[in-house]
């Protein structure tokens, strides 16, 4: 596992600004969609992958979107939230997946964010707000043309004692329009946020599951929102109150005829293991002790336990625990790469690569697996086997900042100098290292060949330029 704007005097732009994802966030007055370049680090880990690609493919297939075209990102933040952007990305913050005791909860939220792109409402959203700035600036043009016409004409806000005395009536008069401008574009958000709890409630009936966990979802929010509802003008708020949420919600998800079906034990022991595996990477010590204590013999309490004995230096007490897990369960890729983690990074990669291999065997899908076998390999002096592995890796996900970094080790290692750079290029980019970027994609192009796939890769790099906004 790995964890891996500019200010503008246009007219309403401040009304937008957090605007730019749609989200199942908790209202309040410090909630509010998070925008893609202000999100926590993303975290890699293909256990937790996989199980949300299981969770998602169904309620994607009901809801006609294409699944190979859509990705389930895991956010580094312990708040429970999820959101879609990017087009068809959604974004679930791996503390929604701690704190989340069923699988059907988070397949609930999975559903709400689908009913989001399935809808096309990113797109509904761009255009609303086009729109509202279209009519932001007439309202503005206006208000300014009002303020001018009442200096000219000496008007009751330009007399001593009145309001307008000081600038304040003036500045109302423009400051009107964009308010309702602002309010009218909230409640097209918050009109989306219903029809995806509905289209939630469908694509859980027609998968044969149970919008309980939906339900369960809001439930949480609703009490986490009572100290503060009181003091929250819901016409401000990019979601319905939670309390209005779940009533409206609550009638359909009942009536539906998959209501009291459970999730099947062996996806909910799958779930366990995930939970298990987040709290121990994430968490303190005390944190790891008090939900997962000695006394609890269960797998997923052993495999937090062997997480946390690794990951606070225990390694002589962690293998043989990872042993014991591996015994229990053979078929499990994770534990294999769990085991070759822990080898890796105490220094001992040529005993990491049979685990591994073994975890890559039994999860071809894995990506972050094989990106940590391209690393033992590197390290114990197998530059040939890392650069096959993780060209297919980066071949297979574009994405994947660590995946080029490694390929930079390996073709340094075999001082192919012009393709390290190249790759540390496309890494550092990934990463948002636009600076460092840009550096080594100069440094590698001036060794390629013109016209040539390195030279123009480099290229690419070096005339990209962050989209404008205004």
């Amino acid at each position: 596992m790995t964890p891996s704007s500019r200010n503008s005097s246009r007219p309403a732009r401040k009304v937008f600004a957090a605007l730019t994802a749609l989200t199942l966030a908790l209202p309040g007055p410090s909630a509010r969609a998070q925008s893609i370049n202000s999100i926590p680090g993303v975290i890699r880990d293909a256990e937790t992958e996989q199980l949300m690609r299981d969770y998602v493919t169904p309620i994607l297939r009901a809801a006609g979107v294409n699944v190979g075209a859509t990705r389930v990102v895991l956010i580094g933040d312990r708040s429970f939230n999820a959101f879609v952007a990017n087009g068809r990305k959604i974004f679930i913050n791996v503390g929604a997946l701690m704190d989340a005791r069923t699988p059907n909860e988070i397949i609930g939220v999975l559903a709400h964010e689908t009913g989001h792109i399935a809808g096309g409402h990113l797109a509904g959203l761009h255009q609303e707000m086009s729109n509202a700035m279209v009519m932001s600036v007439i309202g503005l043009l206006a208000g300014a043309a009002g303020v001018y016409a009442t200096s000219r004409n000496g008007g009751a806000y330009n007399k001593p004692g009145n309001v307008g005395a000081d600038g304040q009536g003036q500045m109302g008069m423009i400051l009107g329009p964009q308010e309702l401008v602002k309010r009218s574009l909230l409640a097209y958000v918050r009109g989306q946020e219903e029809a995806a709890d509905r289209t939630a409630v469908k694509y859980l009936t027609t998968t044969g599951q149970s919008a309980k966990g939906l339900l369960t979802t809001l439930e949480r929010f609703q009490n986490d929102s009572l100290f503060m509802t009181s003091q929250i003008d819901p016409y401000l708020q990019t979601h319905p109150l939670p309390r209005e949420r779940l009533s409206n919600l609550e009638t359909a998800a009942r009536a539906s005829p998959t209501f009291d079906v459970l999730d099947p034990p062996a996806l909910q022991a799958r779930h366990d293991l995930m939970r298990a595996k987040l709290v121990a990477f994430m968490g303190n010590a005390a944190e790891i002790s008090r939900r997962y204590p000695v006394s609890d013999n269960s797998l997923a309490a052993r495999y937090a336990r062997a997480i946390s004995a690794y990951r606070f230096g225990r390694v002589a007490e962690a293998l043989p625990q990872i042993d014991g897990l591996i015994a229990a369960q053979p078929g499990n890729a994770y534990f294999h790469e769990l085991k070759g983690q822990v080898l890796l990074e105490s220094g001992r990669a040529n005993e990491a690569l049979a685990p591994l291999r073994k975890a890559v065997s039994l999860a071809p899908g894995g990506l972050p697996i094989r990106d940590l076998l391209g690393h033992a390999l590197i390290a114990a002096g197998q530059p040939d086997e890392a650069i096959k592995i993780l060209t297919k890796v980066v071949q297979a996900d574009d994405d994947d900042p660590e995946a080029y970094s490694y390929l930079s080790m390996a073709y340094d290692a075999k001082n192919n100098l012009p393709q390290a750079q190249l790759a540390a290029a496309q890494g550092f980019f990934l990463a948002g290292k636009f600076v460092e970027a840009r550096t080594q994609a100069n440094r590698a192009k001036t060794q390629f060949k013109e016209g040539s796939p390195g030279w123009l890769k480099a290229d690419d790099i070096l005339n990209w330029r962050p989209p404008k906004f205004d």
